[in-house]
């Protein structure tokens, strides 16, 4: 194996590199190329990544914890079918940005891509747009996580309690908890991390033929015919009418939406430029796959639809055991395996949103940047842009305090978000021809890619319209969606910090010439 070679630019990260693990000359000098210089370890490979953003999905608990949306979308329709579109639409998202992600891979993502992209008159704002609301979408995705795990976790004990009252404050201290239990595995455990993942994704595929057993053995409120298994549709419980069936899709679209998290990892992947966009590519086949082995048992033994509505904090998935098992005791093991999954998605998705958070500051974006950017030589890991995520993380769940619907908003904010940083560079890959792509080392050809990007902004534009949608009409306290004056609100924070200061400082990140946004400014 060719040693790499070590500038004065690499000093710094010559110091904790692991020696064990393989780093190519070539990945060096493509970051190089990009304007970086090498910082973090590069201990991912291909599967490392598949594992990694299958850890990030978490099937069972991303559906299971949104699944009261399929519920209001009418049951089994929307959960069946609803399941395979969302897999292709968002395997057209998955390829496109694996071709950015092959022309330029970098922990910069979206907003290196449009500086990249767009015309040298709109580049730097654009890029400044992106990055925030990629920023934003890590940030608030990765709490409906730690929120979400401490919402199933009440749940779970009022399977046991069922008068027992959870207070918001408890809920805030619980999502507490495991911000700070993920955070000190995230900044302490880097070396052990793609370990983590692997075992999870083992972990995950466990528990879905344990469930899909168990629910399929038991059945204790029977078993639906194999019609209504898939295409059962009761439009009447959210008021949309036949619109429902779209609202039923939220479970799935939620399950992916953090997938193009993971080219935030660019930097700590061997030979980046063909394994980050393998994995990115077959995450949606396999979680697909591997989810209708989830869906398809639910689906034959779900409870009455309208009965799920009452279950306690929203969360349907541990009521569903109950009903589908019949007793407390084996309802609980089956949330606990959830719960388990949850702990490991909460630990990759922070990983990747920490990268992100880091990239961003690296690039001086963000105030404190030159804080945030800092790498910890011991651990190889950005732990002061770790500690920037999970403190506005904990700030966020404050928000509970004053809405009971507040989970609802940070799945949705996460996910619109997400979704605008993904569509951006889509959309101006599009409108420069693709010419940027159509030379990376993994791109998907002409037709191809034309179709899988056109597919993928017309998602993206309808997820921002039904992730802004309450699920159930008249709009109730619990149904509100709060999504776009969150969204709002920090898209303005961002604004007034642009023109206040950014604006003197924010030159985009560097050009594919090897300049450092420093070196142009000073030109």
């Amino acid at each position: 194996m060719a040693e790499p070679k070590t500038s004065l630019g690499d000093i710094d990260h010559a110091k904790y590199v692991d020696d064990a693990q393989p780093h190519h000359a070539e990945d060096t000098d493509n970051l190089t190329s990009l304007g970086y210089k090498q910082q973090l370890q590069r201990n991912r490979s291909t599967l490392t990544l598949l594992f990694q953003s299958l850890a990030v999905a978490a099937i069972p608990y991303g559906f299971g914890s949104t699944l009261i949306n399929a519920v209001y979308g009418g049951g089994q329709l929307a959960m069946f079918i609803g399941w395979i579109a969302v897999c292709l639409l968002d395997e057209c998202v998955a390829i496109s940005l694996a071709e950015l992600a092959a022309k330029y891979p970098t922990s910069a993502g979206p907003y290196y891509w449009s500086f990249q992209i767009a015309g040298p008159q709109y580049r730097t704002l654009l890029s400044f747009i992106t990055g925030w609301t990629w920023l934003i979408g890590n940030w608030t995705i990765t709490l409906s996580v730690n929120f979400g795990f401490a919402s199933l976790l009440a749940a779970t004990v009022n399977l046991y309690q069922v008068d027992y009252e959870w207070q918001p404050w408890k809920l805030v201290l619980l999502c507490w908890a495991l911000c700070l239990v993920t955070f000190f595995i995230v900044a302490f455990a880097n070396r052990l991390l793609p370990l983590v993942d692997t075992f999870c994704a083992v972990f995950t595929a466990v528990t879905i033929v344990v469930v899909c057993v168990w629910l399929s053995v038991a059945a204790k409120q029977g078993r639906h015919s194999p019609s209504d298994t898939l295409i059962h549709f009761d439009p009447s419980l959210s008021g949309w009418g036949d619109f429902s069936f779209f609202i039923g899709i939220l479970p799935p679209t939620y399950t992916f939406a953090a997938l193009g998290m993971i080219t935030s990892m660019a930097e700590e992947c061997g030979d980046a430029t063909v394994r980050l966009p393998r994995a990115l590519s077959l995450a949606m086949p396999v979680g697909c796959i591997a989810g209708l082995f989830f869906v398809i048992p639910l689906c034959a033994t779900l409870p009455d639809l309208a009965s799920i509505l009452n279950a306690p904090l929203g969360q349907a998935i541990p009521y569903v055991f109950l009903q589908v098992v019949g007793s407390p005791s084996g309802a609980l093991v089956l949330t606990i395996l959830i719960l388990i999954i949850t702990m490991f998605c909460s630990i990759s998705i922070t990983v990747a949103a920490s990268r992100t958070t880091w990239a961003f500051a690296r690039d001086n974006a963000i105030p404190l940047a030159h804080v945030w950017s800092r790498v910890n030589a011991q651990y190889g890991t950005p732990v002061w842009a770790l500690v920037l995520t999970t403190v506005i993380q904990m700030l966020l769940s404050l928000i509970y305090l004053g809405s009971s619907s507040a989970f609802n908003a940070f799945v949705s904010v996460g996910v619109v978000a997400l979704a605008v940083s993904y569509g951006i560079p889509i959309a101006l890959s599009v409108w420069s021809g693709r010419s940027g792509v159509s030379t990376a080392p993994w791109t998907l050809g002409s037709k191809v890619g034309w179709t899988a990007n056109l597919v993928a902004i017309a998602w993206i534009l309808f997820e921002l319209v039904l992730f802004s949608m309450p699920p159930a009409i008249p709009v109730t306290p619990s149904t509100a969606n709060y999504a776009i004056v969150v969204f709002v609100g920090f898209m303005t924070i961002s604004a007034a910090w642009y023109w206040a200061h950014a604006q003197h400082v924010y030159k985009g990140p560097p050009a594919s010439d090897g300049l450092h946004a420093a070196d142009r400014m000073d030109e």
